[in-house]
Parts: C-alpha cells; sequence; structure tokens
C-alpha cells in the first residue's frame, strides 16, 4: 500500500525520502518493526480479551512437571501473529506480486482452519477439535492451490543461462518462454531466459538442479506438460507433513514460536539472494525473478514469531493454539517451496521432524510390540520427544533453550549449503 502511495508521490510531486519505498531492504526492516510493534501492543489485548471470554487452554494430566499449573492459560493466541502478519504486509508489500497473495492466501486459510479447530475445542468442549480429515481436506485444498499456481502462473518462473544453440531449441519448444539479456565473453554469447519450470535445488551440489518433470518422462516427449500430476502432490505432501510437524512442537512455552522463527531468518536470506540477480550470479545459484518481495512477507512473519515470544516464553501467557501452529507449519513449507529449496526441510526444518518422527516411531512401535507380546512397549518415555525429556525431569526453560540452540545450528548449517557444494 505505502510502496503504491510513495512511487506515485516521488513520481508527481518529488517529495524527499520517498524513493526509499522502492528498497526491498527499507520496506522489510519496517515491515519487521510494524509486526513486533503490533504483537507487543495489541497482543496484550488481545489476551486480556480471551481472558475475559475465557478461552483457556485445557489440559490433560500427563504427569509432566508443572503442567497443571498451565491449566486455563488462554489459547488461540495464534490471532496475534495472524494480524502482526497480515497487517504490514499488506502496508508495506507489493500486493499485485504473486507470492505475496499466495502467501496471503495461506496466512488466512491455515489461520481458519485451526481456529475452527480452537473454537471447536474451547467453546464446544470437545478435545478433539476439528475432526482430522476435515483438516487434513482444508491442508490438500491449499497445496492444490499453491501448488497449481507455482506450476501454471506466468510471473512463476526461474532464469538459466543458456547457448544460443540450447536457447533457440527451448524457445521452439516452450514458446512462453523468453529471453532477456544477451551476455557475451570472450568467444561465446549466452542468454538468459526467463522460463516456468519445476526445478529445484540440490543442497550439498555444485551447478545441480532436479527437475520434478523428469520423475514422468518415461511418458513421451510432451511430458513436461503433464508435470503438475507429479508437482502438485508433491507440494501437498510438503505443506501437510510440515504444518503437522509444527503442531506437534508446539507443546512446550516458547518452542514452537523461537524455532519458528530462527527458521524464517534462514528463509529470509535465501529469499534475499535468490532474488537477487547480483548475489545469485555470485554465488551461482538459481535466480528467481519477482521473488524479492517475499523478503518483506518473510519480515513480517519474523516480528510476528518474536513479539509473540515476548507473552509466549516460560511462563507462557498465551499460547498459540492451532490457530498459529498450523499456519506457521504450512507458511513455512509454502516460502521454502517458492524459493526452490524444499528438499533442504529436513535440515533448516530439523527439529520439527524429529518431533514428528519420535511420534511416528513410538506409535509404530508400541503397536508392533503389542501384537507381538502382548503389551504395548516404548522407546521414548513419552512423544513427541520434547516430552521425553520433561520425563527425566529436564526443566521446560532448559529444553526449549536447549532445542532453539539445535535450531541455530542446523539454520547455519543450512546457509553455508550456498558454498559447500
Amino acid at each position: 500500500m505505502l510502496y503504491y502511495l510513495f512511487n506515485y508521490l516521488e513520481q508527481h510531486y518529488k517529495i524527499p525520502g520517498g524513493h526509499l519505498f522502492q528498497f526491498i531492504s527499507f520496506r522489510t526492516a519496517m515491515a519487521f518493526l510494524g509486526s513486533l510493534i503490533i504483537s507487543l501492543l495489541f497482543g496484550k489485548r488481545i489476551i486480556q480479551f480471551l481472558q475475559k471470554q475465557q478461552v483457556g487452554e485445557i489440559i490433560r494430566d500427563l504427569g509432566l512437571q508443572g503442567q497443571i499449573e498451565k491449566q486455563g492459560t488462554p489459547t488461540m493466541g495464534g490471532l496475534i501473529i495472524l494480524a502482526a502478519i497480515i497487517i504490514p504486509t499488506l502496508i508495506f508489500a507489493k500486493i499485485d506480486n504473486v507470492y505475496i497473495w499466495m502467501m496471503l492466501i495461506c496466512t488466512v486459510w491455515l489461520g481458519m482452519i485451526g481456529f475452527i479447530d480452537d473454537y471447536i475445542k474451547v467453546f464446544k468442549k470437545d478435545k478433539k477439535g476439528l475432526a482430522g480429515k476435515f483438516k487434513l481436506l482444508g491442508q490438500v485444498g491449499l497445496g492444490l492451490i499453491i501448488g497449481l499456481t507455482l506450476f501454471f502462473h506466468q510471473d512463476v518462473v526461474i532464469s538459466e543461462h543458456m547457448s544460443k544453440i540450447n536457447a533457440e531449441t527451448y524457445l521452439k519448444n516452450n514458446p512462453e518462454a523468453h529471453i532477456i539479456t544477451k551476455e557475451k565473453s570472450d568467444k561465446t554469447v549466452e542468454y538468459v531466459v526467463e522460463h516456468r519450470s519445476t526445478k529445484t535445488t540440490i543442497p550439498f551440489f555444485k551447478n545441480h538442479e532436479f527437475d520434478y518433470a523428469k520423475l514422468i518422462s518415461f511418458i513421451g516427449p510432451d511430458y513436461k506438460k503433464y508435470a503438475w500430476l507429479i508437482y502438485v502432490p508433491i507440494v501437498i505432501f510438503i505443506i501437510t507433513a510440515v504444518s503437522n510437524g509444527v503442531n506437534i512442537t508446539d507443546g512446550l512455552d516458547g518452542l514452537a514460536s523461537g524455532v519458528s522463527a530462527i527458521v524464517l531468518v534462514i528463509l529470509a536470506i535465501f529469499a534475499y539472494v535468490s532474488g537477487n540477480t547480483i548475489f545469485a550470479n555470485y554465488l551461482n545459484i538459481m535466480y528467481i525473478p519477482n521473488l524479492g518481495e517475499l523478503v518483506i512477507f518473510l519480515g513480517a512473519f519474523i516480528g510476528a514469531c518474536v513479539g509473540f515470544l515476548w507473552y509466549n516464553s516460560y511462563p507462557a501467557q498465551v499460547f498459540m493454539g492451532d490457530t498459529g501452529s498450523l499456519a506457521l507449519g504450512g507458511l513455512i513449507a509454502a516460502i521454502a517451496l517458492m524459493i526452490r529449496k524444499e528438499l533442504l526441510i529436513p535440515v533448516f526444518c530439523g527439529i520439527f521432524l524429529v518431533e514428528n518422527l519420535s511420534v511416528m516411531i513410538q506409535v509404530t512401535y508400541f503397536k508392533y510390540t503389542k501384537k507381538k507380546y502382548g503389551e504395548g512397549r516404548r522407546i521414548f518415555r513419552m512423544a513427541p520427544l520434547h516430552h521425553h525429556y520433561q520425563k527425566k525431569n529436564y526443566h521446560e526453560a532448559k529444553i526449549v533453550s536447549r532445542f532453539w540452540i539445535v535450531a541455530v545450528f542446523l539454520g547455519i548449517l543450512s546457509i553455508i549449503t550456498l558454498k559447500i557444494r
């Protein structure tokens, strides 16, 4: 909104300082600060409103340290995160950018699914909340929208350097692609071609990218036209898996919000260098036109998580509930797909992955031993993993701090993949 306003004022009235809104770095900083201010100023009021409405968390006694004291703590605090994301994004980002409106759709869509789930738990007194099949259906529906948009939208493109022969051949077979510039070296001429693609980055390998379309190359020479049949299910799976992973991780004060903030900083760095032609060329990574605007959304997202952490850190004054946790995971997954770094998710989202795996391993092993020995046995004292350490009498704050440290380590490892290839 302000981008268009100051752009107009700069062009017609030469307002001093108006050109600042042309810089992504400036608008990202403003989005972060705006989001942080919204979280801090309005967070307390939202918490008071939730307390007045008696929107308290219903805690089952699992024998965990300090668990009963949390009974009645306001939930649905994800509303703070959603508001702190949406408002600064609308103010500082270019709304007509395909990546921005996709992220806004993701935020509202997943926030509504989580809100309905929390509403049923709190006001309908149903501990199960929204039926799993409906929650899954909502996630699949969003994955379908994001997958089809990423595949078919004309503004979702990548930029590649090609030789003259390769460029001419590619343009002949892909009429929607177009040449941006022609670069000359000593003896050769390279063309920079923008085109839609299902390529993604393979971490730790130099000049090596994987094209999902190749998975169905056996169907014939026109296989790329039908690549969406394999690409869209992959998008659906990733969004659903990461969304549920954050939801499972949200079990200790400040755990999900703190880890998410660290992950988002990593994604912001990736988005900035991938959307900047100078950095992309220097680092020899895939350049994605129009992606830079996504950094502004990420700035607001990071500010929302940090601001929410002010109230959610131990001892928590509010829980995000499914309103926040489902949205956090789904948005992280969608961003990773947009910047073509989804294959790196197991690294920078390692905490969420391990939490998910701990539940899957526990349930699978329990069922297996119950069938084989007549009684179920457990690998962990309790799943997800953070509850295992609680059962070992680790203090909640210590568990969260150590998970944050691991998340930072995984984040740094992710960043250095830009050079270790």
